[in-house]
């Protein structure tokens, strides 16, 4: 028989699991308390259990997290692991220590499907979804292994924020990230505020939706250009959701967002979507949702080339006139501090290793760019897939 690995199951989950065993509520909670607080992983442990309790689940679950194939430490502090999932597929995990806060970049699948041009993880294909236990694993590891390495007080924590930014669309993969995210924010669990869980999504409008009436954690939109036919090549998915009824879907998770504001992800792209009149646009786009602006805040990102992109980094003037454009227009404008780039941990970054089932590279093999250029801009292209004979 197949053990049980108890890390998938939200509190709502184990209590049920309990039940089935013929245990009363109350004993999920105890569960709860020592798999997420205190790091337990043998029953043996759990003194408060009746031993008849221990020994029978010590026969039919476990509590079983990812193996760490890797761990790599940065000189800023930034610590990555890969973990091995199984079947050939590992994922990358990122801790990013700040003065005032320990964050963790959580994947949520093995590759990612969306396919965005300046991402590294999206042009390994995909793979598969991690399951719940996966994803809480990432969480689990890191939390407790950290608390040993940096030797920290009973209650102490050593993760303060968690950022579904890893490898992966999140919102693609929704059936295990809920009940993750209730892990997360359960006080039996981790005890993580709403404001600071983020789910960061390319913009999939029904699970957005489905977010905002399940679980209204803080939500960060990768947008990344400020008109469709440019957004249509560096996030194909807008394609199916495009910024129209994305912009109406960010107004809607105001209305239940922890925060009062959505925040926007725009990776600078060197005179592909970097230029003044780009940012002029994104001040129109944001100011024109609804009867009132859109409550937003601007993360613009460095990105970090790789090979396979074609793309450059912004140069840092540009940035930080980018940056003006939208502060002078009263919009919330952060630059992000690059970290962890000498490990390969940084936004974008994160590629692990993929069994593709999507076989991307062998799609891209039939992609052409063609020129486009938006009036009183420079040049980007916009790819179209070449349909060989046999395909259409």
């Amino acid at each position: 028989m197949t053990a049980v690995n108890l890390l998938d199951f939200d509190l709502a989950g184990l209590t049920a699991y309990c039940e089935q065993l013929g245990e009363k509520r109350f004993r999920a909670t105890q569960l709860f308390r020592w798999i997420h607080q205190r790091g337990a992983s043998d029953f043996s442990q759990m003194s408060d259990l009746a031993k008849s309790l221990r020994e029978r689940l010590a026969g039919v679950a476990e509590i079983r997290v990812p193996a760490v194939l890797s761990e790599q430490a940065s000189a800023d502090g930034t610590v990555k692991w890969l973990f091995d999932v199984g079947s050939g597929d590992a994922v990358e995990t990122v801790f990013i220590p700040e003065d005032d806060r320990g964050t963790l970049c959580v994947s949520s699948q093995a590759g990612c499907a969306v396919g965005c041009r300046f991402c590294s993880t999206g042009h390994q294909g995909f793979s598969r979804n991690l399951t719940t236990a996966e994803i809480v694993g990432q969480l689990w590891f890191a939390e407790h292994h950290l608390r040993a390495r940096l030797h920290l007080p009973e209650g102490t924590r050593a993760i303060t924020n968690v950022v579904m930014m890893g490898m992966g669309e999140p919102l693609q993969n929704y059936a295990a990230l809920l009940p993750a995210l209730r892990v997360m924010l359960d006080d039996h669990g981790y005890g993580l505020s709403r404001r600071r869980v983020t789910v960061s999504t390319s913009g999939v409008v029904p699970m957005m939706d489905r977010l905002r009436a399940d679980c209204p954690v803080a939500l960060a939109v990768s947008l990344h250009a400020p008109e469709d036919t440019l957004r249509d090549d560096l996030v194909p998915l807008n394609r199916k959701y495009p910024l129209a009824e994305l912009l109406a879907a960010c107004s809607r998770y105001l209305e239940s967002a922890p925060r009062d504001f959505v925040t926007f992800e725009y990776c600078m792209l060197d005179g592909v979507n970097d230029l003044p009149e780009h940012a002029a646009q994104l001040v129109d786009l944001v100011q024109g949702v609804g009867s009132e602006p859109l409550s937003c805040k601007f993360n613009l990102i460095p990105f970090n080339p790789f090979p396979a992109s074609g793309l450059l980094r912004s140069p840092r003037e540009r940035v930080t006139q980018f940056a003006r454009v939208l502060q002078d227009a009263g919009i919330v404008t952060t630059i992000r501090k690059t970290r962890g780039d000498d490990i390969d941990a940084a936004c974008g970054q994160l590629a692990g290793e993929v069994q593709d089932r999507t076989r991307l590279q062998q799609r891209l093999a039939g992609r052409v760019h063609i020129p486009i250029k938006a009036e009183g801009s420079q040049m980007s292209t916009l790819s179209l897939t070449t349909v060989h004979e046999g395909q259409a």
